[in-house]
């Protein structure tokens, strides 16, 4: 076999060190793509939270941050959620060594700890709402039920989002196809995690100590 110029060794080598996802056109493109969406994504989070910081003092004489949040219900959701951003990590690194019983089984470690995310959102809410702090009862409340439950919402989505990828990989095994699925929802997963740092610092840290 005759040796390829090595400029033409060099792009053959590049080419083969992409990540599988990488490794057509239309993968790339769709990746791209959903880096787009997350900068939209960021823009509404980013109106919601200036949203909140604009209301967080228009209590009407309902209960205040201080007064609200407990302490233990958002740090046991934030180790939750940092935790399931961790497995999610284990899951793509999985994808990329080709272990595919591995990638499952960390994708859906990272889909019960959301569940167990979300379930205490819920609890949370209802403890709230049991003592009188709806969300008609404020512009603060109206603010803090909006900004943590459109979160929590995007979590749920991915939830599903994230057993439906499953599902196809459990079918289907790990090709470009199904890598590229399970990267994007990676990034989805990550780009909530991050989402959470700052609801845990601009909402419930803040309120804590204010």
């Amino acid at each position: 076999m005759a040796a390829l110029p090595l400029e033409k060794e060099n792009h053959h080598y590049e080419k083969t060190q992409l990540p599988l996802e990488y490794q057509n056109k239309e993968g790339s493109l769709k990746i791209l793509g959903f880096w787009l969406f997350l900068a939209t994504d960021l823009v509404l989070f980013a109106c919601l939270f200036a949203t909140y910081l604009v209301l967080r003092t228009h209590v009407d004489g309902g209960p205040t941050d201080k007064e609200l949040f407990g302490i233990t219900g958002f740090t046991i959701e934030t180790v939750l959620l940092l935790t399931s951003s961790f497995t999610g990590s284990l899951a793509i690194f999985a994808m990329r060594n080709g272990h595919k019983k591995r990638l499952i089984g960390w994708l859906m470690v990272t889909v019960l700890l959301g569940i167990s995310f979300v379930g205490f959102e819920i609890r949370e809410f209802v403890e709230y709402v049991g003592e009188g702090a709806t969300m008609q009862r404020s512009a603060f409340l109206s603010a803090f039920y909006t900004l943590v439950g459109t979160h929590g919402a995007h979590v749920s989505l991915g939830i599903f989002w994230m057993i439906s990828i499953i599902v196809q990989l459990a079918r289907y095994g790990i090709d470009a196809v199904t890598a590229r699925k399970a990267f994007i929802v990676g990034l989805y997963w990550h780009f909530l995690d991050i989402i959470w740092v700052f609801i845990f610092t601009v909402v419930y840290m803040t309120g804590v100590v204010s």
